[in-house]
């Protein structure tokens, strides 16, 4: 099968992003939110810093080192609706993360 790189590439240029607030959730039931303006790579950066034992948030590293990745799922929670004002949209996300983290009782990602 032969991948034409260059459009790949165009395609993944010309993408809208997905802003949104997303949940990583581990079989303890521990789950850690986040926010981000494109939501399209976030799991990725996430498991590999997991995989590489470099994560920042300590307590979700420690559990990942516990159960294992295939114990962790990762989800959007609330899709936003896309903005082009990176101040609003940054308001935005802001205000979804709190109202999320107030009705989990979840930490940050």
């Amino acid at each position: 099968m032969s991948i034409d790189r260059k459009a790949a590439v165009q395609r993944w240029k010309e993408r809208k992003p997905a802003p949104g607030i997303y949940a990583i959730r581990a079989p303890d039931g521990g789950v850690w939110l986040g926010q981000s303006p494109d939501t399209t790579g976030v799991q990725n950066r996430h498991w590999f810093t997991l995989r590489h034992g470099s994560h920042a948030n300590r307590a979700l590293q420690a559990a990942w080192n516990t159960h294992g990745e295939e114990a962790f799922r990762f989800e959007i929670i609330e899709a936003l609706a896309e903005e082009d004002d990176p101040i609003i949209l940054s308001s935005q996300l802001r205000d979804a993360l709190r109202r999320w983290r107030q009705a989990l009782a979840a930490p940050a990602a």
